[in-house]
């Protein structure tokens, strides 16, 4: 499956939309543009563009949970670990943090089972879809029922989206991608579950604790996010 995933977009957790947003401006030099809901998982979001001629539909998610909607769905935890003690008390002491990546492929189902046939398992494929001002958002995307992250965080999450994709109505803010690299305790199986679904060119390095970091290019110049193995 050579050369078939591209980064989709980066993920960073806030303990609350608004706090999250308020990171992004005092941290990257502006504010994310407007996002949705996501019933299944009680969670909402804002995005920011990230596009660069190597990502040309890269973009950024602030992503919480949502105080006015109901719990995850059919006894579901919410994706990305939110629901771990670990993970919400690590966010709320210290603030936002980037603590996951998606990739997006083709065929969601073959890169399933692709990594399948590495012993990796990434949950069911669950189709979704929100209503923006310009139509129909649809995709299916790669969800654990109990909303752990794979490699801790470093295995993005897949997704394959309908006609339409986020990025191409957010509006350039002045940043952009300009390198993912991982690093994980487990780089050699990290790389073949990379190497799996086509996603290449990524660094990864061996030893250390777990984490993804994203080298952008803002308004207030380049700038490291890192997980930090949260």
């Amino acid at each position: 499956m050579s050369g078939l995933a591209r980064i989709d977009h980066l993920v960073v957790l806030a303990d609350t939309l608004e706090q999250g947003a308020a990171w992004c401006e005092s941290t990257l030099g502006v504010a994310p543009g407007p996002g949705g809901e996501h019933p299944l998982m009680g969670t909402h979001n804002r995005l920011l563009r990230l596009a660069s001629v190597d990502h040309p539909l890269a973009y950024f998610e602030v992503i919480a949970r949502n105080p006015a909607a109901p719990g995850p769905q059919a006894g579901r935890r919410r994706w990305f670990d939110m629901d771990e003690p670990r993970v919400q008390s690590t966010i709320r002491d210290h603030g936002p943090r980037l603590a996951h990546w998606v990739a997006r492929v083709p065929d969601v189902k073959a890169a399933v089972a692709a990594l399948a046939r590495l012993g990796i398992d990434c949950g069911e494929v669950v189709e979704a879809s929100r209503m923006t001002p310009r139509g129909l958002l649809k995709w299916q995307s790669t969800i654990r029922p109990d909303g752990q992250r794979q490699f801790d965080g470093c295995l993005p999450m897949l997704i394959e989206w309908g006609e339409v994709h986020p990025a191409a109505t957010l509006a350039d803010a002045g940043v952009t991608l300009r390198s993912l690299a991982l690093a994980h305790p487990q780089a050699v199986q990290l790389r073949r579950a990379l190497d799996a679904i086509g996603l290449d060119g990524l660094h990864v390095e061996d030893g250390g604790p777990a984490s993804v970091c994203a080298t952008l290019l803002t308004p207030r110049g380049q700038l490291r996010l890192e997980s930090r193995g949260i």
